[in-house]
């Protein structure tokens, strides 16, 4: 989420010398508040639908709406990896245009280290229970922000030093030493090729550095080993940030990020049989199935939007996603339910099953109409 996302409200940098396109890529901006559509609001909606229909569908659509306990795949498991995906395709914008400001390299590095400790502080704000100024409840490391800290400045040194074959290169490598790390090394009380949820290597690191601070979840999820995967899905997202900075034309751009994607989810699938597919670790056959769903999921919003110019109708999430860093935060430290529960709540005694689907529906509101009005007056929030 955060980090290059507001930044850079997106746009192409003019670059006439290498042929790069110009114009707002607004896909990016929509598939943005996509993925934040589901945190401030919209998963509570349409799970509130099974109220009312009480249908299979309905119920298949509120158990998508939940995570899975440990090995498998959900919808509501996309969202956390569309988050760091998303942070990774703007960032070749995000270099390419502070390059062509004059930064040099030191500068880039601090403003990058500027950004990974804001990141980190605001993580620990949301869901570390920073502002409670109780150690017992401290969490140290246990929030997507400080997962996107880590990824992203994993992904920056390595776009900054390295080609796009060595920065492919070195992605795969990654992946595959976090299967390596987590399936053949042994670790104090048990053997190695474990993944269990309270006993697997990447938690007994965890456990071993942050001790009582540790990841509240449960089951816990893993932060310190697993930080080389989080940068991975911000590198396939920077992989895709390469090609629509590419000067192919359109319907190849989709159709180049729809064959990755597919190419990305079988490799997932077939890793799968080896090492499971856990979102809690962040394994590396988790980053390439939900690397490829982003791949789809970017490609279909860009083909509507950009190529076969749709717009209009993305305008709900173009408004939430100019915005996501803020409303991240306030969405983890204001009860927006609550809020618009004040203006329904006389209505429940007259629509049956409809008040849950109402009163979600009616916290969403508030947290958009906000959203509109910093839209319309041109207040977008960055770090």
């Amino acid at each position: 989420m955060g980090v290059i996302m507001d930044e850079m409200q997106i746009k192409q940098p003019e670059d006439k010398q290498q042929g790069k396109p110009t114009g707002r890529v607004l896909s990016i901006d929509a598939l943005r508040g996509f993925d934040m559509f589901w945190i401030i609001g919209g998963g509570p909606i349409f799970a509130s639908l099974h109220d009312v229909f009480d249908s299979p569908v309905t119920a298949q659509i509120r158990t998508q709406l939940t995570h899975v306990k440990w090995e498998g795949f959900r919808f509501e498991d996309l969202i956390m990896p569309l988050f760091l995906f998303i942070v990774g395709v703007v960032m070749p914008y995000s270099l390419n245009k502070r390059r062509l400001e004059g930064h040099s390299k030191t500068r880039l590095y601090l403003h990058i280290l500027k950004r990974t400790v804001i990141l980190f502080i605001l993580g620990m704000i949301a869901q570390g229970n920073l502002l409670e100024y109780d150690l017992s409840t401290l969490h140290i490391y246990s929030n997507t922000l400080q997962a996107i800290a880590v990824g992203y400045i994993i992904a920056t040194i390595i776009m900054l030093n390295l080609g796009l074959r060595w920065q492919i290169t070195v992605t795969g490598i990654l992946l595959v030493l976090f299967w390596a790390l987590m399936m053949l090394v042994p670790f104090p009380g048990r053997g190695m090729d474990v993944l269990m949820p309270d006993s697997n290597l990447a938690i007994y690191i965890d456990r071993v550095i942050f001790g009582s601070f540790i990841d509240g979840t449960d089951p816990p999820y893993t932060w310190m080993l697993s930080g080389m995967t989080f940068a991975c899905t911000v590198m396939l997202g920077v992989m895709a940030g390469h090609l629509l900075r590419s000067d192919k034309a359109g319907i190849r751009k989709v159709l180049w990020l729809l064959a990755t994607g597919i190419g990305c989810i079988i490799a997932g699938l077939l890793w799968n049989l080896a090492f499971p597919i856990i979102k809690h670790l962040w394994t590396s056959s988790f980053v390439l199935f939900s690397g490829g769903l982003c791949f789809i999921l970017l490609a279909l919003f860009y083909l509507v939007i950009d190529v076969l110019g749709f717009r209009k109708w993305a305008f709900g999430f173009v408004v939430i996603g100019m915005n996501a860093i803020a409303v991240y935060m306030a969405v983890h430290i204001v009860n927006f339910r609550n809020i618009g529960g004040f203006f329904v709540e006389g209505l429940e005694k007259h629509t049956g099953n409809w008040y849950h689907f109402i009163h979600a529906l009616a916290g969403f509101a508030v947290v958009w109409l906000i959203l509109w009005w910093m839209y319309r007056k041109k207040t977008f929030i960055k770090i």
